[in-house]
This record gives structure tokens, C-alpha cells and sequence, in this order.
């Protein structure tokens, strides 16, 4: 980590300590208006200074104040000695006494300016730095202590200005270089930065500082490499630079080189064992590592050190929901929260997991916050507020400031060389973390197979977690090469595809868990798609398309979504025409359903439902008699909270019936069991609704604006039941109570379904993937012509 403004401005501080002679000197100027002591009694309180002995310093100066109470510089060093113990309020009171004495004493200006912008008020340091211009206007320190305070105050532009200033005075002042190339770095012009830096180390060759600085400067240009040699030249010149070590683990993890960056961490603790950032920092690596528990005791030992640490509270939380203890979660984000109440990140995972739990009350405590988290001055993970609005536009906003967070600072590889000639086969590559029993892997495992490798050849690279059981097995069979890469980093594995020749880079995960954006911004292939896992926009201008259809994407809603789509004819939505149904098909008892009466199915993720759809379901139940209302029990938390939302509306909590995890073929086989699935608004069913379709089970649907609110609405036309997309909140409860309670008609849409089932393009797979390719080989031609990314349509017959 660079060093704060604060440690920036106790330069002058360390100066002394560091044995500066020269510099301590200047506290000693001899006044014409102050009795001052004699100058050999001065030189034996500043030489105690300059060795770092401060206590003894100020205390021989308190000593000598008694003799020589008029004495402006002995107030001086009184100061400068209290400022080096941190003890500013002393500090600047020792300032004020020696003013009073000589109110044209510069020095005393200078000193107290830094006191003031350590104590935390800048703006006060920037006056006392003017008072000390007026008095003397070629004071190059003053112009750069002036400078970090402005740049404390977040005016870097005037920080800049005022660091030049220095420099027109004192051309060769390396610190002044080097605290320019902080202020250039806060402008976002880390090249400028790195300039500065450069010209302090041709004039100060051996600074680890400035090495330690422009390596930061290095990363955020999106060079970690020459980052990481930055940071390995300020160790040499000082091997026990904690903050070294702490930077170099942060690119590290950046990188990809997650052992590397827990062993950087390490060495920063060893160095400085109350190092809370450090301890923060290796909790990140160590749950992107997948090892939960030591994240969570690295969390606790950086707010055990500092039980202000907001961020360490809020990654807590993070990872306690990622075991499944989501109430524990919800306390560390409320931690982070009671610390820094503008913590949008962990006032959105808070969000998050009360609508896992399906706790609405307190949900609706933050409900009036949602438009505006993660749109406006801090990025939040863009994926969990897909379910909380349907508004396309700010799901943009989200996703873009979340990609220029998080990898903005990547310079891509340089590009390929376009080939003379068209490659016969096409190279293209899925990278998923998904390649395991996993919804996005049901719906692919076909699609892969059937690929046509006269025309192309289908590599798969797996970059989250080996799941060992059948379905990544019969993945494995499906691909011509398949790479487990999770032990790579993200450049490196953008290298690989690069040595493999990719055409096109198929992200199968987006945002979703275990996602590694990062190769994707490093340019894996010439043409890279967002597809299947993410249901929305990446915001990156470095994915050239995402795969759509005409109702997922309407023509007009182009703007919400920062890649150009690829329009499929029918759907967008991959399918396996050959997934496996049990014929054991459980009984209603057995799933403790009613063996009479109409059964609403709502099985899907907890956080999709709202109170919205609830309203309805209930009024449904209430106009339905001996119904009942099917659901996913997704945690511990779910039963509880919507059976007391259901006695809320009138409805006793027996009608609502819990489904348990099953394996997938009895998971399908199931859906027999219901009369009508009822979808969600903000986020449909989407793997889930083309189950149901699959298992002969009606989907019920609402179109909404946004990616996720109309899933399931563009798969019902692709097998005949456009019908059953309704458009308004109204229709849907209407439509749904309708065919409630006209069962010949509901039998009518059962029987279109089955009719359909293998004789529309819903489930012939063979005729999508031959959509797909289509769409990958435009795409690819695009690039070919030296054309930009383009709307692609792919036309039906193909």
C-alpha cells in the first residue's frame, strides 16, 4: 500500500528521525524578535531529535521553555518532537506559542500545516501553508506540504499544481516527484504518475518508497508483472517493508497466483504482526482459494487488531454466507454497516441474504436504497440486484462500474494477428466454472456434443472447482480438448487460448460464483461472448456479444446491454433433447403434497420471490379451495418466514409445501406431480421453466423490460404456448386463476405441450446448435472483415 497522506506529511517528522541534520537545522534558525536560547544548548535538543530520541528531546525543550519562555524556536522543536509521538493536539498548540512569538516565523506555518493534515484537517494545513507563502514565497516545502493536503482533500488537480510550484523552486527534491506521482495516480493517469515517479528515483536511486509507489501505479495501469518488479526492487533496498509485501500480494491475487499472494501476506504480517490490512488482504486470497475457514480467522484477526474495520466485517460476511450461514453473514455485513453506514457493498449483501431467507420485514427496512446501490459512487456486485428490479438501465450501470473496478486497470494481451486466411474449423472455447452437475451444464451437455467439428473444433477449459461425479465426465467426453485451469492465473490462461488458437472465447459464468472475468479482459480471443450463465449485461467493452433472442432482447432495448446481440430465431436458451427423466416418478405423499386438489408449483431460488408474486399466489389459494402451493425449500430460514407471510394474508401455513433437494432425474420427474408453474416477475425461472416444459408441466409467465424478467417468456413461443406470457401483473393472476378452475382447459394446454414437446424448436437441439454455430460463424466473419462487433440476426434456415 502506498503510504497514506498522512505518513506522507510526517515526511518532514522522519526527516529528523532519519539523522537529516540539515533539515533539523532549520528548526533552529536564530530570531531576532524570540530569546532563544544559545545555539550549542539548541544542537543538544535537535541532536537528540535527529536519532529519534523524541521523548528526551521534548523533554529538554520543556525544560529550557521554563528558562527561555519567549523562545519561538524552542515552541518549534517542543512541536515537531510532540508531532513525531503523534500527539498533534500537542503539536499544534507548541506551533501556535512560538506564532505568537514570531508570527512571521514560516517554519512554525510549515510544521503545524503537516500536525493539522495528520490530525485529519486538511483544510487547515492548506491555510497555515498559504501563511507560510506569504512570508516566504520561494518556501518549496511549504508548496509541498500544501500539495498533500490538497490532495487529502481529494483536489488532486490543485495538489498537482502546487507540487510543480515546488519544483520550479527546487528542481531536484525527489519527494516532491514522489508525492506528485501519488496525486497524478488519484487523477487516474497512472502513466503521468509513473513519469513522476521515474524522475524521483534518477534523482534518489535507492528510495524504496517511490519503488513501492510507482509499483501501485504499475498495477492499476493493469501491469502486474512490472508491478511486482517495482515492488521486488524497493525489498531489496529495504527487505522489512511490510507494506511492500502487502502491495505484492494484492497484485498477486490480482494476477490469479493465489499461493503466491498468501505467502506475500505472510511476510508483510511477520514483519508487522498488527498489520490488520494485511490480515484482510490474505482472507481474500485465502476464500478465492476456496479455504473458508482460514478466511474467516484471518477476518477475525485483522478486527481483533482493529474492530473498526469495516471491509474485514463486510468479506466476513461474505464468506459465512458462503458456508450457509447466512443469519451470521448478516450480522458481520451489519457490523461493517454500524462501522461505515455508506458501505454499499454490505448494506447489498445484507439485501442479498434477507431475500434468501425470504425475510421481506427486513428487507423492506433498505428497500428505498435499492435504485441507487451500486449506480452512483461505489461498485457492488451487479448479480444480486438482478432480483430486486426489473430496470434494465441501472443493471447496465452496475455491471459497468463493477467491470472498471474490477478490471479496468487490465491491459489486454497485444491483439492477435488476423489470419490471411479463414481458418477451415473454427477453435472455440467455453470457459466455465460450472463443468459439474450444475443447471448451466444440464442445459449445455448436449449443445456440445452436437457441434458439428468439420466446422469447428470445441475446447473446454475448466477454471472453478473438480466436482468428479458423471455429468463432468460426459462433459469431458464432449469437448475435443478439455483444460483444467483452475490453478492458473488469469493472464496465463489468456495465454493459453492464445497458444491454442481460440477464435472465439465463450464466458459461460459472467458474475456468477467462481466467475474469472479477468481472462476475458486480457483478450483470451479475438471474439468473446457472453453467454448462458449471466442472465444480463457484463458492461465490458471487452465482451463483443451476448446470445439472445427477439424476445429476450427486444430490438429497442439494444441500449441497456453494452454487447451487440446475437439473435437466434426461436430462443436463446440451450437445451439437452435427451435429458433423462426417473420413471419413478414420486407420489404426491411422498412429496407431501395433497393426493387431491390443484397444485401451484413456485419451485425455484428463494431471493427470486417477492412479496409481489406472493400476493397473488396467496389470493390464488384463497380462490382456489384445497389447493396448495409448491416451493423450493433453498435454506433453513425459507419455511418459517413464508408460512408466517402466508398467515399474514389470511392463508393458513399448511398450504404451503416445501420440496427437498433430489437428484436430477427424480428432480424432473416430480414436476408430473403439479398442475401449473407459477413463475417470478424480476428474475423467471430459467433453467427451472425449461425443466418443467421438459417434464410436461404448463409455465406460467410475466414479460417484464429486463434480461431476467423475460426468461421464460421467450421459450413459450418456441413451443407453442405464447399464450401463457402474459403482460401485466393482472393477466398473469387472471390467466392463472382461470385455468385453475377450468381444468378442461389447463388439459388442453397440457396436451399442446406434450404434442409439442418434440416437434417444435424448444427441445431440438440439433436444430439450435446449428443456430448457435451460425451466430458464432457471423461473429467470427465480422472479425475476419475487419469489422467491429455488429447485431447479428441469424436467419431460421441456416
Amino acid at each position: 500500500m502506498e503510504p497514506t497522506l498522512e505518513e506522507a506529511l510526517k515526511k518532514g517528522i522522519e526527516a529528523h528521525k532519519a539523522g537529516q541534520v540539515q533539515e533539523a537545522d532549520r528548526l533552529s534558525e536564530p530570531s531576532t524578535k524570540s530569546q532563544d536560547p544559545p545555539s550549542e544548548q539548541l544542537h543538544s535538543i535537535i541532536n537528540l531529535f535527529t536519532r529519534g530520541q523524541l521523548q528526551q528531546a521534548l523533554s529538554d525543550a520543556s525544560q529550557m521553555l521554563e528558562r527561555f519562555p519567549n523562545s519561538a524556536v524552542l515552541y518549534n522543536i517542543a512541536g515537531a518532537s510532540n508531532a513525531g509521538l503523534m500527539q498533534f493536539d500537542a503539536a499544534i498548540n507548541s506551533y501556535k506559542q512560538s506564532l505568537k512569538i514570531k508570527p512571521d516565523y514560516a517554519k512554525a506555518y510549515n510544521n503545524m500545516a503537516i500536525a493539522l493534515n495528520a490530525k485529519g484537517d486538511p483544510e487547515a494545513a492548506v491555510e497555515c501553508c498559504k501563511q507560510a507563502l506569504k512570508i516566504e514565497p520561494d518556501n518549496a516545502d511549504a508548496y509541498n506540504n500544501m500539495g498533500i493536503a490538497l490532495n487529502d482533500k481529494g483536489d488532486s488537480e490543485a495538489a498537482v499544481a502546487s507540487y510543480k510550484q515546488a519544483l520550479n523552486i527546487k528542481p531536484d527534491d525527489a519527494e516532491v516527484y514522489n508525492n506528485m506521482g501519488v496525486a497524478l495516480k488519484d487523477m487516474g493517469d497512472p502513466d503521468a504518475s509513473i513519469d513522476s515517479y521515474k524522475q524521483a528515483l534518477k534523482i534518489k536511486p535507492n528510495d524504496a518508497e517511490v519503488y513501492n509507489n510507482m509499483g501501485v501505479a504499475l498495477k492499476d495501469k493493469g501491469d502486474p508483472e512490472a508491478a511486482i518488479i517495482s515492488y521486488k526492487q524497493a525489498l531489496k533496498i529495504k527487505p522489512d517493508y511490510a507494506e511492500v509485501y502487502y502491495n505484492m500480494g494484492a497484485a498477486l491475487k490480482g494476477k490469479g497466483s493465489l499461493g503466491s499472494a498468501i505467502d506475500s501476506y505472510k511476510k508483510a504480517l511477520k514483519i508487522k504482526p498488527d498489520y490488520f490490512e494485511a490480515y484482510n488482504g490474505m482472507g481474500n486470497a485465502l476464500y478465492a482459494k476456496g479455504d473458508l475457514e482460514a478466511a474467516i480467522d484471518s477476518y477475525k484477526q485483522a478486527v481483533n487488531i482493529n474492530p473498526d474495520h469495516a471491509d474485514a466485517y463486510y468479506n466476513r460476511g461474505h464468506v459465512l454466507v458462503e458456508k450457509g450461514a447466512l443469519d451470521a453473514g448478516i450480522k458481520s455485513y451489519e457490523m461493517a454497516l454500524k462501522i461505515k453506514p455508506d458501505h454499499q457493498a454490505a448494506r447489498a449483501g445484507k439485501l442479498r441474504q434477507h431475500s434468501y431467507m425470504c425475510d421481506w420485514a427486513a428487507l423492506e427496512q433498505d428497500r428505498h436504497l435499492i435504485a441507487t446501490l451500486g449506480t452512483s459512487t461505489e461498485s457492488i456486485d451487479p448479480f444480486g440486484f438482478l432480483s430486486f428490479e426489473d430496470a434494465p438501465e441501472r443493471h447496465r450501470v452496475r455491471s459497468e462500474a463493477f467491470t472498471k473496478k474490477l478490471y479496468g486497470y487490465k491491459t489486454p494481451l497485444p491483439p492477435a494477428v488476423r489470419p490471411s486466411q479463414k481458418p477451415q474449423r473454427l477453435r472455440i472455447g467455453y470457459f466455465s466454472a460450472d463443468f459439474y452437475e450444475h443447471p448451466v451444464a444440464y442445459l449445455m451437455a448436449k449443445v456440445l456434443e452436437t457441434h458439428d467439428r468439420t466446422r469447428f473444433e470445441v475446447y473446454g477449459y475448466s477454471i472453478g472447482p473438480a466436482k468428479d461425479d458423471d455429468m463432468r465426465q460426459s462433459l469431458i467426453r464432449a469437448f475435443n480438448v478439455f483444460v483444467d485451469v483452475r490453478d492458473m492465473n488469469d493472464e496465463e490462461v489468456a495465454l493459453l487460448a492464445r497458444q491454442d488458437k481460440i477464435d472465439i472465447a465463450i464466458d459461460l459464468n459472467g458474475y456468477t460464483e467462481n466467475s474469472r472475468t479477468g481472462i476475458f479482459a486480457y483478450r483470451a480471443a479475438p471474439v468473446q461472448i457472453n453467454y448462458l450463465g449471466y442472465p444480463g449485461t457484463m458492461g465490458a467493452d471487452f465482451i463483443d456479444y451476448i446470445i439472445a433472442d427477439k424476445t429476450l432482447i427486444p430490438m429497442d432495448s439494444q441500449k441497456f446491454y453494452s454487447e451487440k446481440p446475437i439473435y437466434l430465431p426461436h430462443h436463446y436458451q440451450a437445451q439437452d433433447n435427451t435429458l433423462l427423466i426417473s420413471d419413478d416418478t414420486p407420489s404426491r405423499l411422498d412429496l407431501g403434497l395433497p393426493e387431491k386438489g390443484f397444485v401451484f408449483c413456485a419451485i425455484n431460488n428463494s431471493y427470486k420471490i417477492t412479496a409481489s408474486e406472493f400476493d397473488i399466489w396467496m389470493r390464488l389459494l384463497g380462490h382456489v379451495d384445497g389447493s396448495v402451493l409448491w416451493l423450493l425449500e433453498s435454506n433453513k430460514w425459507v419455511k418459517g418466514n413464508l408460512r408466517k407471510e402466508a398467515q399474514l394474508r389470511g392463508i393458513s401455513a399448511d398450504r404451503l409445501v416445501f420440496a427437498q433437494q433430489l437428484p436430477h432425474e427424480k428432480y424432473l420427474a416430480q414436476f408430473r406431480r403439479a398442475d401449473l408453474y407459477l413463475d417470478t416477475f424480476n428474475y423467471n425461472a430459467g433453467a427451472t421453466a425449461s425443466n418443467a416444459l421438459w417434464a410436461g408441466l404448463p409455465v406460467l409467465t410475466k414479460l417484464g423490460e429486463g434480461y431476467t424478467a423475460r426468461m421464460a417468456g421467450s421459450l413459450l413461443p418456441s413451443i407453442g404456448l405464447p399464450e401463457l406470457a402474459t403482460h401485466s401483473e393482472e393477466d398473469y393472476e387472471n390467466l392463472a386463476l382461470a385455468l385453475a378452475t377450468d381444468l378442461e382447459r389447463l388439459e388442453k394446454i397440457r396436451q399442446t405441450l406434450a404434442d409439442n414437446r418434440l416437434s417444435t424448436p424448444l427441445f431440438d437441439t440439433e436444430l439450435f446448435t446449428k443456430h448457435l454455430e451460425d451466430g458464432y460463424q457471423q461473429a467470427y466473419q465480422r472479425y475476419y472483415d475487419g469489422k467491429l462487433p455488429g447485431v447479428i440476426f441469424v436467419p431460421e434456415h441456416c
